[in-house]
Parts: structure tokens; C-alpha cells; sequence
């Protein structure tokens, strides 16, 4: 049992380890080939880098590349992450933003278009699916993550708005260094980024789910044994056809969760009836595995 745990463990940290390459690659090619040649802001600490950058070089003219100040400026955030959230996820976390930076560094700037409309969209649209990428497989991209997530875990709440002064402040700094057609670029594209990035991270999207069955404790055994979620049971319900006894399930999992539910369904009881409630609120108790 030891050598199998010690085995998910070995492949779990490759997982994580491809997955902060692959994020450090995209993440590049959205600042290198988009972002910087024509001159939109990131959100987050990624935008503040940028702006530290050209305020630099423009009143003091300190040639510190991007990459060095996104690593510089995650620093602090790191201690917090070690403090409040979790060693290993702040060790990933290290990780996954070296080797952006890393890759930044090291990619040369090529400027694909000088149309600041297709930097905007196009650097959104990498950078997105890099962030979303990096969160479906648990692993943070650093900078306002760590924030929202230190937040979450000390109050409860998550705390959009923290994100939101942020990123209107990269956006009226992008408009008051080049001008402010910028600034609606720089909006735009932190605007597809996160549209993006929800695309692709489904594990914060939510759906309820109805059962009709006639096996409750094989369906509850089983969805329990692959998913971590609480059910009700509703017994009594009578079907209107042949008026035979059903029990009703009721649970909500995430949209990540929809194969694994897949799954138990047919290995349970692949006759039963399953409704699916796309996007629900909840309100309350949810569990959230965090990262």
C-alpha cells in the first residue's frame, strides 16, 4: 500500500512539473509575441511588472527586464502562500512562476502584428488558456491567486473585487503611459483572458444533479467512493407510468467532476433517470478541494 501511495504521489508531481512548463511556455508566447510588441498590460502581477518596467526605463532609464520583475514582485507572495495556504502548493507555486519568468527571459520578442486590437484579443486568448491549463490541474500562476486564495481561506469568501481595483489600476496606468486607446486594449484583453481562462478551469463552475433511481445505496456507495459530495435522499417517489417506487438523489458537483459522475452512474445503475442543472448558485456549504 506504501509503494502505491508513494507511486500516485511520484506521479502527481510530474503531472504538476509538465503542467508549470507548459504554463511557462504559454505564458511567454502570450507576453513576447503579443503583449509587449504591442504594448497591452496583463492583469494582475504580471501587469504590474510591465508597468514597473516602462516606468523605469522611461524617468530613470533602468534597463530591468519583465521577467525579472514578475519573479521580484511574487516574491513577498511566496511568504504568505508558505505562511497561510499550503508548502506544497507554494513550492509548485515557486515553480510554475520561475519558469515563466524563465521562459520570458529566454524567448526572444517577435512582433506578429502591429495591430494592437489582435495583441490585445490574441494575448488574452494564450494567456487564458495558460491560467485556466495551470488551475484544472492545481497548480497557481502566482501574483493575485495566492491573494484571493489566502483571502478565501482566512474569511470564508472569495474576494473578487481585490482583483477588480487591481486591474483597473494596470488599465488607467496603461492609458496614462501610451495613451488611452490603450487602456480599452489592455481591458480587452485582460476581459477575453478571464473569459478564457473560465472556459478552460471548470472546476469553479457548478451543476446540480438529480437522480431518479431505483438502486439509492449502490448509486450513493458508488458516487461517494469517486466524488466527495453530499446527497439527499428522497424516498417515496412514485414513477407515473407504472407507478413503481423510485428514490430521488439530489446533489451538485463541479463541471470537472461531470466523467467521474459518468462513470459511477454506469457502473451503479446505468437505468436510472439523470437531470442535469447547468451553472447553479449555491449558497452556503460547498467543499472546495483548493489546490
Amino acid at each position: 500500500m506504501k509503494e502505491f501511495c508513494d507511486q500516485l504521489k511520484e506521479n502527481e508531481y510530474t503531472t504538476k512539473l509538465s503542467v508549470s512548463i507548459c504554463y511557462g511556455l504559454i505564458s511567454s508566447v502570450a507576453m513576447n509575441f503579443f503583449w509587449q510588441p504591442g504594448h497591452i498590460y496583463a492583469s494582475g502581477i504580471t501587469g504590474l511588472a510591465q508597468i514597473v518596467n516602462t516606468l523605469l526605463d522611461k524617468f530613470l532609464d533602468w534597463k530591468i527586464s519583465v521577467a525579472w520583475l514578475l519573479l521580484l514582485l511574487n516574491i513577498p507572495l511566496f511568504f504568505i502562500a508558505w505562511k497561510n495556504i499550503s508548502h506544497k502548493f507554494t513550492i509548485f507555486t515557486i515553480i510554475s512562476v520561475s519558469l515563466s519568468s524563465l521562459f520570458i527571459q529566454i524567448m526572444p520578442e517577435t512582433t506578429l502584428s502591429g495591430d494592437p486590437i489582435i495583441c490585445a484579443i490574441f494575448g488574452g486568448a494564450v494567456n487564458g488558456f495558460g491560467v485556466g491549463f495551470a488551475l484544472k490541474n492545481n497548480i497557481s500562476s502566482g501574483g493575485l491567486d495566492i491573494l484571493t486564495i489566502t483571502i478565501r481561506k482566512m474569511t470564508g469568501k472569495s474576494v473578487g473585487s481585490v482583483a477588480i481595483y487591481f486591474n483597473a489600476f494596470i488599465i488607467i496606468a496603461a492609458g496614462a503611459l501610451f495613451g488611452w486607446p490603450y487602456a480599452f486594449y489592455s481591458a480587452m484583453s485582460i476581459f477575453v483572458s478571464g473569459k478564457v481562462t473560465d472556459a478552460v478551469y471548470t472546476k469553479q463552475q457548478k451543476m446540480q444533479v438529480m437522480i431518479v433511481t431505483k438502486n439509492p445505496n449502490q448509486v450513493v456507495d458508488c458516487i461517494q467512493t469517486r466524488l466527495r459530495r453530499g446527497i439527499t435522499i428522497i424516498h417515496g417517489a412514485e414513477g407515473a407510468f407504472t407507478h413503481g417506487g423510485q428514490t430521488i438523489l439530489l446533489t451538485v458537483i463541479t463541471r470537472y467532476e461531470m466523467h467521474s459522475l459518468a462513470a459511477a452512474m454506469k457502473e451503479s445503475d446505468p437505468k436510472a433517470f439523470v437531470s442535469i442543472s447547468d451553472n447553479v448558485k449555491i449558497l452556503g456549504n460547498f467543499y472546495d478541494p483548493g489546490m
